[in-house]
């Protein structure tokens, strides 16, 4: 359970710049300077940035969540145990 929870509030390691990016290409800046010097539209990654916030914030509001949940059990189960 330990293990768990420490994978899911690990940081990941493409921050640290041990590992590439698996959301795509558009995230390696060869690929957009190529994109910048061709003739082609810009691209519009205001949206896939706006995507990524939200599942940040969707994320941290899932672990605040979660913790109060769990903050929640606990004093529930220390009235349940004052009782006895």
């Amino acid at each position: 359970m330990l293990r768990a929870l420490i994978h899911f509030c690990r940081r990941p390691a493409l921050r640290f710049g041990l590992r590439r990016d698996p959301r795509g290409r558009f995230r390696d800046p060869r690929f957009a300077s190529f994109i910048g010097q061709s003739n082609r539209t810009k691209l519009d990654t205001d949206f896939h940035d706006t995507v990524l916030r939200g599942r940040k914030l969707m994320k941290n509001l899932f672990r605040l969540a979660l913790a109060g949940g769990l903050a929640w059990v606990v004093v529930e189960s220390a009235k349940a145990l004052s009782v006895f």
